[in-house]
């Protein structure tokens, strides 16, 4: 355990038991619907396609998106960097290029690149945050689209333009979009995190609540039996 996560745990359990005396708010009762995107790539003839994105801790982004009608993997992992560097105690120096990351693979006939895309501005990360997510500080948190074809780079990149000229949030969005860039499967130890340890502090405050957000913002996309990387494997 690193000095960071031991810390992370504390303060997590401090900031559970501020939002249990309303203190502090939840990561749910900030998470708003934005408009979908007004430019989505189509469904076309393959039966699944993949996209890897990043926004903070991937503990939560995985596990929101497991609830994702649709998705039918989701991978935590490291996106942007070399393969060499691509193990956890690594990454959280900070020094690396990668971000932590999940890897998507969704049936497009099921649920569009716009819906998750939509998902992900709504309850999965502030996109307005540079180089950090609630108490995770550093460029590996950094909210980054990895698009994996020129048509994906090109609907996000609409998106977010999109938004910016709605002034959808009070704050310029910060995403950036980076094409080229291989995935690598995280440690074992991460896959999964939030359902098998919904009881942790940090679990408890940042990413729980983000789930429940899903559920009431999107209750057509919302999946209660999530998608778990013990059961589709990654590939």
């Amino acid at each position: 355990m690193t000095r960071w996560f031991s810390l992370a745990l504390i303060g997590g359990a401090l900031a559970v038991a501020a939002i249990g005396l309303g203190i502090l708010p939840t990561s749910a009762e900030s998470a708003k619907v934005v408009p979908p995107p007004t430019v989505d790539a189509p469904p076309g003839p393959a039966a699944s396609a993949i996209v890897v994105l990043a926004g903070g801790c991937f503990w939560g982004v995985q596990g929101v998106f497991q609830h994702v009608e649709g998705v039918t993997s989701a991978v935590s992992g490291y996106a942007g960097g070399a393969k060499e560097t691509a193990s956890y105690d690594k990454v959280t120096s900070g020094r690396t290029g990668h971000a932590e990351a999940v890897r998507l693979t969704y049936d497009p006939s099921k649920v569009s690149l716009g819906r998750l895309l939509q998902i992900y501005f709504s309850v999965v990360h502030d996109p307005t945050q540079l180089n950090r997510q609630g108490p995770d500080v550093g460029s590996q948190y950094r909210s980054t689209i990895f698009a994996t074809s020129d048509e994906q780079a090109r609907v996000a990149k609409a998106y977010i333009d999109q938004l910016d000229q709605a002034r959808v949030y009070g704050a310029k969005v910060v995403t950036t979009i980076e094409r080229g860039q291989a995935f690598y499967p995280a440690e074992g130890y991460h896959q999964d995190y939030m359902t098998l340890h919904p009881r942790q502090p940090y679990i408890a405050m940042h990413d729980l609540p983000k789930v429940d957000a899903l559920k009431r913002l999107f209750p057509q996309a919302y999946r209660a039996e999530p998608m778990l990387v013990s059961k589709s494997g990654i590939n």
